[in-house]
């Protein structure tokens, strides 16, 4: 794990929340409730950059699943995100998943940028998947 990455726990639910509601519009944002409540579930984690980003993850079986993944506005384009994905995916290898999975807004070039260059390819769409009605993208890595 990089040095500036750490393991969340649900001490830093209200730290998690605070970037969370940075990154993302009032109807999308994680509360702290639901950040220590997803970190309780079985096979959830969480990756907290001290630089200003959150990544929440679980590994269900041979899949995996990235939650969500944020980082603040003025911290972005310093590879906050990249080092968290970067982490997510060694630890969800760790833990035996040969999948991984994750959703993005159709309108989000640059996370779609950035999963791309990680190796997530598409692999559907959900149709008005986001509060404001808009799309998201299913992209996927093999990781066997």
């Amino acid at each position: 794990m990089s040095e500036t990455v750490q393991r969340a726990t649900e001490a830093h639910a209200g730290v998690l929340a605070a970037i969370h509601a940075a990154a993302f519009p009032p109807a999308e944002r994680w509360g702290a409730d639901a950040f220590a409540l997803q970190l309780a579930l079985p096979g959830v984690f969480g990756l907290l950059d001290a630089r200003g980003g959150v990544l929440l993850a679980r590994v269900a079986a041979e899949d995996a699943e990235v939650l969500t993944l944020a980082v603040a506005p003025d911290r972005r384009r310093l590879g906050i995100g990249r080092t968290l994905l970067t982490a997510a995916i060694a630890e969800v290898r760790r833990r035996g998943a040969t999948a991984l999975f994750l959703e993005v807004a159709t309108a989000n070039v640059a996370a779609q940028a950035l999963y791309r260059e990680a190796g997530l390819t598409e692999a559907a769409r959900r149709r008005r998947y986001y509060p404001d009605g808009s799309d998201a993208i299913v992209l996927r890595m093999n990781l066997s």
